[in-house]
C-alpha cells in the first residue's frame, strides 16, 4: 500500500473571517475547522505521517489543544511554525517530512470537510503520475478582464475546473519545485503551479463540491447547515 506524508497548512490568519482569533480554530457545530481537516488524514488510509505547519503566534496554543483532544492526543504529529506566506509555509513543512516518505499530500486547514476517499484517491494517483490535484468543474460563465475591467475574452466553461486541495506529488518533484521556486524569488498560488513551471504535467482528479474553503463569515453558515443536513460527517 502507498504511503504518505500529509502536510497540513495552518499558518494563516484568516482575516477576512473576522473575530479575534485565526479562523483554523473557529468551531462548527462543536469541532474546530482545523480538527475537522485533521481528522480526515487520520481516517485516510495511505497518510501515515502528518506534518502540521502552524503560525508562530498559535503555536503553543495548538499543541496544547491537540494533546486534550480526545480523538487527536491518540495520534502522533510533528508540528513546524509556519512562514510569511503559504508557500513559505509549505517547504518549511517539506523540511519534516520522513526520509523514507515517496509522497506528500499538502492541504489548506481551512478545508475542513475533505474526504478521506479523495485523499486515498489522490496519493494512489500521484503515485503513478508523479503530480495530482483535485478540482470541481466551473458552473459560472468566467471572464477575462483588462486593468479598467474591460472584457477581453470568455474562456470556454468546459476547460475550466476550480482547483481544491489535496495536492499530492512524489516527494522529489515538489521539494524540486519549491527550491526552484525560492531560488527564482517566484511565488505561485498553488504547488501544482510550482510544478507546472519546471515543465512537468500535473493530473487532474474530480474532487468533492463539498470540500469548500472556509474564508468569509458566509462560509461559516453554509459549512454548519452541510453538517446538520447531513451531506458531511
Amino acid at each position: 500500500m502507498v504511503e504518505a506524508t500529509a502536510i497540513i497548512v495552518a499558518a494563516g490568519e484568516g482575516r477576512r473571517l473576522g473575530g479575534g482569533i485565526s479562523k483554523l480554530y473557529v468551531e462548527v457545530a462543536g469541532r474546530s475547522l482545523l480538527f475537522r481537516a485533521l481528522d480526515a488524514f487520520y481516517r485516510s488510509k495511505t497518510v501515515a505521517h502528518v506534518v502540521l505547519v502552524i503560525a508562530e503566534k498559535d503555536f503553543d496554543r495548538c499543541a496544547l489543544l491537540l494533546r486534550a483532544d480526545r480523538e487527536l492526543s491518540q495520534r502522533s504529529w510533528i508540528m513546524q511554525i509556519g512562514g510569511a506566506t503559504r508557500q513559505e509555509s509549505v517547504r518549511r513543512g517539506l523540511e519534516k517530512i520522513p526520509a523514507a516518505c515517496t509522497i506528500v499530500t499538502i492541504h489548506d486547514g481551512a478545508r475542513p470537510f475533505v474526504s478521506p476517499a479523495i485523499i486515498d484517491r489522490s496519493v494512489e494517483e500521484a503515485y503513478v503520475r508523479k503530480a495530482v490535484v483535485v478540482g470541481v468543474r466551473v458552473r459560472d460563465t468566467i471572464k477575462v478582464l483588462s486593468d479598467d475591467r474591460r472584457i477581453l475574452s470568455t474562456p470556454p466553461r468546459d476547460s475550466l475546473w476550480e482547483i481544491q486541495t489535496p495536492q499530492a506529488f512524489q516527494r522529489s518533484l515538489i521539494v524540486q519545485a519549491h527550491e526552484s521556486a525560492y531560488r527564482d524569488n517566484f511565488e505561485g498560488t498553488d504547488d501544482a503551479m510550482l510544478v507546472e513551471r519546471l515543465g512537468e504535467p500535473v493530473y487532474l482528479i474530480e474532487g468533492e463540491r463539498s470540500n469548500i474553503k472556509i474564508t468569509v463569515p458566509e462560509d461559516l453558515i453554509f459549512a454548519d447547515a452541510m453538517i446538520r443536513q447531513g451531506r458531511v460527517s
